[in-house]
């Protein structure tokens, strides 16, 4: 018995990381893959629940030690998911569910193919440009290389299983919600968790 990996990407200020927290708080069968970054954490921001927080050279010695499953470089920081915890997680039939961006979701999928992946987009670029501009944590010149780069995220829209348009919270959240209990109902992971139940059905 194994478990989901479920990817979620979004570009930045799409509200991807407000939706998987609210998901997390309603389901504990999945469990948040804490990645490991080089920038400096915002405000609010705590060690070990949102990153873990470590110098260049700490990562850079990660990287090269190969402990890495994915790791990215985004907006100057680097990023990188532990790959010895993802598959104990899963080994022990656990959902773990990956914040990633879309590089490291492709390098995601190579290793792990029938990880899911999931991808929040906002309902305009000019929606996405004014919640960036109201969350107030970058100046103007951050917030267009922001957008500039919400296009190339968004372009790989299609390379994701499920698309979610984050126009009103609450119904963003059901489909989180709503993808993640599907996935748990396919026929070949049910016939995993419950192999007696199939035989004895069909004998």
């Amino acid at each position: 018995m194994s478990g989901n990996v479920f990817i979620v990407t979004a570009p930045s200020g799409a509200g991807k990381t407000s939706l998987v927290r609210a998901l997390l708080e309603r389901d504990r069968q999945v469990s948040l893959s804490v990645s490991y970054t080089t920038r400096a954490p915002r405000a609010g921001e705590e060690e070990g629940r949102d990153y873990h927080f470590v110098s260049l050279d700490c990562f850079m010695g990660m990287l090269g030690e190969g402990e890495f499953l994915e790791s990215a470089v985004v907006y100057g920081n680097r990023y990188g998911t532990s790959e010895r915890w993802i598959r104990e997680k899963i080994a022990r039939g656990e959902d773990v569910l990956l914040e990633i961006d879309w590089q490291g979701a492709q390098q995601v999928r190579r290793l792990f193919p029938s990880a899911i992946g999931i991808f929040i987009l906002p309902p305009s670029l000019a929606v996405l440009a004014q919640r960036l501009l109201e969350r107030g944590q970058d100046d103007a010149p951050t917030v267009a290389r922001r957008m500039a780069a919400a296009r190339e995220d968004i372009s790989h829209a299609l390379e994701f299983d499920y698309v979610i348009i984050n126009d009103d919270f609450n119904t963003a959240l059901a489909d989180l919600q709503a993808v993640v209990r599907a996935e748990r109902l396919r026929v070949l992971v049910l016939q995993e968790q419950n192999p007696g139940w199939f035989l004895a059905f069909n004998s």
